[in-house]
C-alpha cells in the first residue's frame, strides 16, 4: 500500500547532492578478474514528500520512511546514491530500475540495517547495488530481492555490474539474511576483503547464474549457513551474467582464514567448478560440514579444503524458505519468513504438495510475445525449466497476462486450462506437450466499446496484442482506422466495439470526450498509457469549502488530469508542461503525478491531498 498524506504545513525545497566514495581496489586473481570502482555520483538521503496548506505559496518536502511490512515507498532509479550512515536503517523500498538508470546503496556507517528492499527490472547501469565501506560494528542486510539481473551493456568494465560489494579496509561485521541474488555478471556477493577487516556471514541467502562469484568471502570469521547457490545455462537470454555463462562459481573463498559452510547445497555450470579456493598466490581454507555439493572443487596456492561426510553429492537446489522471490514481496516483507534466529534447514517439514501441472511460455529473441491465458483452478508462478519469476506477469484469480522475450515464464495449477491467447513468436507447452492458443477460445477475448455523449470527439486507443473492429462493414476511411494494435476514430452519438487480445495501453481522446468500458466496466482512461505510469495524486477539495478556490502548482515529472474519486474534468483548468491552473467550487480536481511537487498555490478554504503511491491503494 502506498502513503497517503493530508496537507498541513510549509517547508522549503532541501534536495541534497555529493559525491559518492569511488573504489581504490583492484586486486586481480589468478584468472585476471578485478572489481570495477563505484561510479554513481549523485545522493538521495530519502524520498520526498509532500504536505500543503491554507492559502500559501511554497513547496514543500519532509523525510519520509516506511517501517511497517505493509507500507512501501518506490523510488525510481535516476542516478541516485543513498547513504546509510552509522545507526540507520533504510527500509520497504521498491528500487524501480526499469526507467534504465543506475542506483546504488552507500552504507557508510556501522550498526546500521538495510531491510525490505527490492530491485525490480534488469539493471542497465554500472557499478554496484549495494556498496560497503563502513567503520567497526555490526550492518544487517535482510530480505533483499537483487533476482532480476543486470546486463553488461552499459557498463565499461569487463566483468559489468554486480549485486554487492564490500571495500577494501571496511571493519564491519555483515550479515546477510534472506537474499535473492541472480544475474549479476560482477559477482553476487564480493565480499573477499574480509582479511582486510570485518567479517562476513550468510544466512539463508540463494544465488544464481551469478558471474565471476556468487559467495566471494574469505576471513576465518566468515561463514555460509542455509545458502544455496548454482549456475546453469538458463536466463542469459535475458541479459543475466553473460560473463557468469562460462566463468561462474557458486563460492570463490581465498585471501584469508578459514571460512565455515553448512547446511548449504551448491551446484557448478558451465564452468566446472562448484567451489574455489585459492587465488593470486593466496590460499583459501574451507570446512564444509553439512549440506551438498555437485560439481569439483579446485584448490590453489596450497589451499585446504576439508569437506565432511555429512556432504551429500546430491544438492537440493530449491530457494530457502524466507527468500523473497519477487521485488514486492521484498519491499512489503511478505515473504521475509522468520529472522529471528537460525535453522537447521531453513525448509519447513510440512511444505504444501506443489500444483500438478505446468504451463510454460517459451519465448523468442525475434520478437515480444504477450500471452494472456485462465484456468478452472488454483494457479501460481513457477521457476520450471529456468523460468523466471517476475512481477510484470500478472495473476488475477484464475487469469495470468504477460510478456516474454528471449526467456521464459512457467506458472502451475490445477484443473483445466480454460482459454489461451498467444501474440508473437513464442510457444506454449502445457506438462511439456505444445499446445494450439486456437482451441482455448476466442482468439481476441476482450471488447472495448467507446460511446459518444452527443458532441464530437476523436480518440485514440493502443493494445500490445491485436484489435479489430466488431463490424461486418468496413469502417470509413475518415472515421476510423485501425493499423495492427492501434485504433484512430471519432463519434458523437452511438458507439463504436472492438475485440481485442493483449492487454490495452493508451487511450487518449484527441478532442471531447465519451464513456469507455472494457469488458462491460466502466474504465478511466488516465488509467492508460504514459499517464499509468504516473503512481501519485493530488487532490483539490471544494466540496465543502466556503465558496471558491483557485490553485496552481508545478511538478518535476509528468501530470496528467484523471477522474479519481469522482473528480470533474473541466476545460477551464490548464494543463501546460508540468505546470497546472484550475479552479474548483462544489466539486473535486484530481490530478495524477509522477516527481515531486515543486510549488504549489491555493485561494481559498479547498482541501488540498496528496496521496504518493495512490494506484496501488
Amino acid at each position: 500500500m502506498g502513503k497517503v498524506y493530508t496537507i498541513s504545513c510549509i517547508l522549503p525545497v532541501c534536495m541534497a547532492r555529493d559525491s559518492s566514495v569511488l573504489d581504490d581496489e583492484s586486486t586481480a586473481s589468478t584468472d585476471e578478474e578485478a572489481i570495477g570502482g563505484d561510479s554513481n555520483n549523485e545522493l538521495l538521503h530519502r524520498r520526498s514528500y509532500m504536505k500543503l496548506a491554507g492559502a500559501t505559496t511554497a513547496a514543500a518536502t519532509l523525510a519520509g520512511t516506511a517501517s511497517a511490512a505493509e507500507d512501501y515507498d518506490v523510488l525510481k532509479a535516476r542516478g541516485q546514491t543513498i547513504r546509510v550512515g552509522r545507526d540507520e536503517t533504510f527500509e520497504n523500498k521498491l528500487i524501480d530500475l526499469t526507467t534504465g538508470g543506475s542506483f546504488m546503496i552507500y552504507v557508510e556507517g556501522a550498526n546500521s540495517v538495510i531491510r525490505n528492499i527490492g530491485f525490480k527490472g534488469l539493471y542497465r547501469g554500472d557499478g554496484f547495488m549495494i556498496s560497503i565501506n563502513a567503520g567497526p560494528g555490526d550492518i544487517l542486510i535482510e530480505n533483499v530481492y537483487l533476482g532480476d539481473g543486470a546486463t553488461k551493456e552499459g557498463s565499461d568494465f569487463v566483468h559489468g555490474p554486480g549485486a554487492v560489494f564490500m571495500h577494501k579496509g571496511s571493519e564491519a561485521d555483515l550479515t546477510f539474511r534472506n537474499c535473492n541474488v541472480q544475474g549479476y555478471p560482477n559477482n553476487g556477493f564480493y565480499c573477499s576483503n574480509t582479511p582486510y577487516g570485518g567479517s562476513v556471514r550468510f544466512e539463508n541467502c540463494f544465488g544464481k547464474n551469478n558471474g565471476v562469484t556468487t559467495f566471494r568471502c574469505g576471513s576465518e570469521n566468515d561463514e555460509i549457513v542455509n545458502c544455496v547457490a548454482y549456475n546453469d545455462n538458463t536466463d542469459y537470454g535475458r541479459g543475466y551474467g553473460g560473463y557468469g555463462e562460462t566463468n561462474g562459481r557458486p563460492v570463490w573463498v581465498w585471501n584469508g582464514g578459514t571460512v565455515t559452510i553448512r547446511d548449504s547445497h551448491f551446484a557448478d555450470g558451465p564452468y566446472p567448478y562448484a567451489l574455489v579456493a585459492g587465488a593470486s598466490g593466496s590460499s583459501g581454507s574451507i570446512d564444509f560440514q553439512s549440506g551438498g555439493i555437485r560439481g569439483q572443487i579446485r584448490r590453489a596456492n596450497g589451499s585446504t579444503v576439508s569437506v565432511s561426510s555429512d556432504v551429500s553429492s546430491d544438492p537440493d537446489l530449491s530457494i530457502p524458505n524466507g527468500v523473497p522471490t519477487s521485488p514486492k514481496a521484498a519491499a512489503t516483507g511478505g515473504e521475509s519468513g522468520d529472522s529471528s534466529g537460525e535453522s537447521d534447514t531453513g525448509r519447513s517439514d510440512s511444505e504444501p504438495a506443489q500444483l500438478p501441472n505446468v504451463l510454460l511460455v517459451d519465448g523468442s529473441p525475434s520478437a515480444a510475445t504477450r500471452y494472456e491465458f485462465s484456468v478452472d483452478g488454483e494457479l501460481e508462478h513457477s521457476n520450471d525449466e529456468g523460468a523466471s519469476l517476475d512481477d510484470e506477469d500478472t495473476i488475477d484469480g484464475s487469469t495470468v497476462s504477460g510478456t516474454v522475450a528471449d526467456w521464459k515464464d512457467a506458472f502451475r495449477f490445477d484443473g483445466e486450462l480454460t482459454g489461451l491467447t498467444v501474440d508473437g513468436p513464442g510457444t506454449v507447452l502445457v506438462n511439456g506437450e505444445q499446445v494450439d492458443p486456437a482451441a482455448y477460445g476466442q482468439r481476441l477475448p476482450h471488447t472495448l466499446t467507446v460511446t459518444g455523449r452527443g458532441s464530437p470527439s476523436s480518440y485514440e486507443i493502443t493494445v500490445d496484442g491485436t484489435i479489430e473492429l466488431v463490424s461486418d462493414d468496413q469502417p470509413t476511411e475518415d472515421a476510423t482506422t485501425i493499423s495492427g494494435s492501434t485504433v484512430q476514430s471519432s463519434l458523437s452519438d452511438g458507439s463504436q466495439s472492438f475485440r481485442f487480445s493483449g492487454t490495452l495501453t493508451d487511450v487518449t481522446f484527441t478532442d471531447g470526450e465519451a464513456d469507455v468500458t472494457l469488458d462491460g466496466e466502466p474504465i478511466d482512461p488516465s488509467d492508460y498509457g504514459d499517464h499509468a505510469m504516473t503512481p501519485h495524486a493530488i487532490v483539490i477539495d471544494g466540496n465543502q469549502a466556503d465558496g471558491p478556490s483557485t490553485y496552481s502548482f508545478e511538478i518535476d515529472g509528468t501530470v496528467v488530469k484523471t477522474t479519481y474519486r469522482g473528480a470533474s474534468i473541466d476545460d477551464d483548468d490548464v494543463i501546460e508542461d508540468s505546470a497546472v491552473r484550475g479552479a474548483v467550487e462544489n466539486c473535486l480536481d484530481a490530478y495524477w503525478f509522477d516527481g515531486d511537487i515543486t510549488d504549489f498555490r491555493l485561494c481559498g478554504d479547498a482541501a488540498v491531498e496528496v496521496q504518493y503511491n495512490a494506484r496501488d491503494q
